[in-house]
């Protein structure tokens, strides 16, 4: 296969970067326009209108649009149907994703200036939240997890999760996700309709204050009409790995670790710097050897040829400012000593630190989140967390004194301003 091969000695590298990392998320007309329409058509008829599409696109004939929603019995049965590894293995990562998060949460807090004046800050738990989750053949029971679980640490009232079920196919990993999570409610719909459906509400889904979760083309342009509406966590672009190696590591953990981005799609980035050229070429060799015996090994090819790169960097030092600029969703610091490093790497959704820290371990087990920022996002974003599911409201009560004192202030830049009774609402409370 055809690897991308740059040095950042080279006179054209910022060139070649900057073409490696371009990635605009066109919007397609066509989606743009269907995904209007049905929300458009959500907003008018509500459950008829979401009765209709999941007909259509799930090729489900409901009798009644109560048929959407799951009973809770359902999902026990599927936590029960588990293999025992299986259910060993949701639980153990849940009580890690519950413990880290848990960390997270946010308290009120206050204080009171000698004057009496007291200030101060309340947090808020959201009242009601949508989890959106691809249903079908697909199975992605830790992206319940990691959606579900830091909404019920920060306290959110009722969450609901929506997933459909084409040809009424359910998934028994992705129902027990929402049971150990501890999900309020589950209807069994998807696409632009859902999203449609939880932003507006309908007569038997409830509206929510924010809706997260990942989707198809359809459910991310849909997100993005309602966002205002209703918060949304983020509209995520390809999944992207960069490792920073240090060479002291076996070559094919590496190479096993680029392809572990790469097999989501051919839009998936994957790049390696490193300052050994003879380490770079035994991981291109690996991929190399590897790539057959993968079962995505056509989309993690793609991926690879269109959008990857080995980059030999001068030194670590240099590997950390390219780092930096390319602001990667997750970073692999595949070194001996990471603790050096770690105060020069200011942009990243999550760093791995060490030889022995995969980023698949991120995805499923180790504990922080795995919704984190992509396409450079991590200069000014955030993974999800708490924080997500909280919100702040602040508290102000002015004493007496403070109210001539601040009312005086507040008074002359009013004016200042051309806002009158700004100004004369101020002097009132002065002495």
């Amino acid at each position: 296969m055809k690897l991308n091969r740059l040095s950042s000695t080279d006179a054209t590298f910022d060139e070649a970067l900057h073409a490696l990392l371009a990635f605009e998320s066109t919007q397609d007309e066509t989606v743009n326009n269907t995904v209007n329409h049905i929300l458009t058509d959500i907003k008018k008829r509500g459950d008829d209108a979401l009765l209709d599409y999941t007909r259509r696109f799930d090729h489900l004939e409901l009798s009644s649009i109560s048929e959407v929603e799951l009973p809770k019995s359902d999902w026990q049965h599927a936590l029960q149907r588990l293999q025992t590894a299986e259910r060993e293995a949701l639980e153990q990562a849940a009580q890690r994703i519950r413990l880290y998060h848990e960390k997270q949460l946010s308290q009120s807090w206050q204080y009171t200036e000698p004057d009496g004046t007291l200030l101060g800050q309340k947090i808020t738990a959201l009242d009601r939240v949508g989890l959106y989750v691809p249903g079908g053949k697909a199975s992605y029971p830790s992206s319940v997890l990691m959606n579900a679980i830091p909404a019920k640490v920060a306290g959110v009232n009722e969450l609901i999760m929506v997933v459909p079920t084409p040809h009424g196919e359910k998934n028994d990993l992705v129902l027990a996700a929402a049971a150990i999570a501890a999900v309020d409610r589950i209807f069994t719909i998807g696409g632009a309709q859902a999203i449609g459906a939880l932003a507006y509400g309908t007569g038997i889904i409830p509206k929510v204050d924010k809706i997260v979760g990942p989707g198809n083309a359809y459910v991310a342009a849909a997100k993005r009409f309602v966002f205002g509406l209703v918060g949304i966590d983020m509209v995520a672009g390809p999944s992207e790995i960069l490792v920073i190696c240090d060479g002291n590591i076996d070559p094919d953990w590496i190479a096993m670790d680029l392809f572990s981005q790469a097999e989501h799609d051919e839009q998936a980035q994957a790049i390696l710097l490193c300052p050994h050229q003879d380490f770079l070429d035994a991981v291109a060799a690996s991929i190399t050897r590897q790539l057959e015996a993968m079962p995505r090994k056509e989309v993690i090819r793609a991926s690879l040829e269109a959008r990857g790169a080995l980059i030999k960097v001068r030194d670590l030092e240099e590997a950390c400012l390219i780092a930096n600029r390319i602001a990667p969703e997750h970073l692999e610091l595949s070194v001996s000593n990471p603790e050096q490093w770690i105060d020069k790497l200011k942009h990243a959704g999550a760093i791995f630190m060490g030889h022995h820290t995969c980023e698949a371990l991120g995805d499923y087990c180790a504990g922080p989140n795995h919704v984190l920022p992509t396409s450079g996002t991590a200069r000014f974003s955030s993974p999800l967390g708490v924080y997500d599911f909280q919100k702040r409201t602040s508290l102000i009560q002015v004493s007496p004194q403070s109210a001539s004192t601040l009312g005086t202030i507040a008074a002359t830049l009013a004016r200042g301003e051309g806002l009158q009774a700004h100004a004369m609402s101020a002097e009132f409370r002065c002495k």
